[in-house]
């Protein structure tokens, strides 16, 4: 696996893993945590370096589970968590990136990962109630003290990616960006290639859909956030269903997989971009690791890159009530 650099020097593999399904939001979780621990420390021999996670995931278990799986080999990685939920009684109910909150969350984070310093400590969505310039010093305060070593934001708009910047450098912005979600490219991009700042796109399977595996036959528990997303309702799974055909058919012609097509083409987007798909697999992460040796033409990034404006997608990525914190 070769390496990618995000913003102010921060070198990852080209391809990181989303922890997050190992503890919530995708169903009954398969393994045990002892599976989960051996297929994340699989995923360091199959090259992959940067693990994301974040305190609200569980909340706190999936730290605690990357904070065992990776305290053996913590040399070898990049850990990425966010910070900026008010977490009551094992649920977060509403945002808090005060700056004494962002500091026990650093200190509860840094425990629980088992680590002293955090590599990228990202605000997990934008607080309206607190000037993102009183963010962005406080992680500058965090990162002088050696707590943290790079700073980053989650679903945040171009002007307050710009406004925390001016006061901290930012290395790295992550949303969901993938195949069939392209809220990011007409303002988030140009202002990360501005100014020099990596991309980490979540959910770039599309939460599983562009994988081919999913379609209007597929039932969702209660338990899988993909029962509330109105992208999954099989009305749209029906309308979208030309998209991920689309994939499949150029992924046979390349003898490569839908989701290795899906990652290849965020790759080929900008050097500075790096995928997080989320699996609970080795076998998965196998497959999506060889989507760095898929080549894709120029003319087939073309393609896909208009995809989207030729077959329409159907349905919003959250609910409502999710969609309010993106794009602050």
């Amino acid at each position: 696996m070769h390496a990618r650099t995000l913003g102010q020097g921060l070198e990852v593999s080209a391809i990181g893993l989303g922890v997050m399904g190992m503890s919530q939001s995708y169903g009954p979780n398969p393994g045990s945590r002892h599976d989960m621990i051996a297929v994340l420390r699989s995923t360091v021999d199959e090259g992959v370096t940067f693990f994301d996670t974040a305190e609200v995931y569980g909340p706190y278990i999936n730290e605690e589970l990357v904070g065992e799986a990776l305290e053996p080999i913590r040399d070898q990685v990049v850990i990425a968590t966010k910070f900026g939920w008010d977490i009551r009684d094992g649920r977060s109910v509403g945002l808090d990136s005060r700056p004494e909150q962002i500091r026990r969350g650093a200190e509860q984070s840094l425990k629980r990962l088992r680590t002293d310093t955090i590599d990228l400590f990202y605000q997990h969505r934008v607080d309206p109630n607190v000037p993102i310039e009183d963010v962005a010093g406080t992680v500058g305060e965090l990162i002088s003290e050696g707590k943290v070593r790079h700073f980053g934001l989650s679903e945040a708009s171009a002007a307050t990616i710009r406004a925390a910047h001016a006061i901290h450098p930012v290395t790295a912005v992550q949303s969901e960006y993938s195949l069939w979600t392209r809220d990011p490219k007409a303002e988030v991009l140009p202002t990360l290639a501005d100014l020099g700042i990596g991309f980490v796109p979540f959910s770039p399977l599309g939460k599983g859909f562009l994988t081919g595996t999913v379609d209007t036959s597929t039932t969702f528990t209660d338990g899988d956030i993909r029962h509330r997303v109105p992208r999954f309702t099989a009305e749209n799974l029906a309308a979208n269903q030309a998209l991920v055909d689309h994939v499949w058919q150029l992924a046979e012609t390349k003898g490569a997989t839908p989701s290795q097509i899906a990652l290849a083409w965020l790759l080929a987007q900008q050097p500075w971009i790096v995928p997080i798909p989320g699996t609970r697999h080795t076998a998965r992460i196998q497959e999506n690791t060889a989507a760095t040796t898929v080549a894709l033409s120029a003319d087939e990034v073309a393609d896909l890159d208009g995809l989207p404006r030729r077959v329409g997608v159907s349905g919003d990525r959250y609910n409502p009530e999710h969609m309010a914190y993106v794009n602050r």
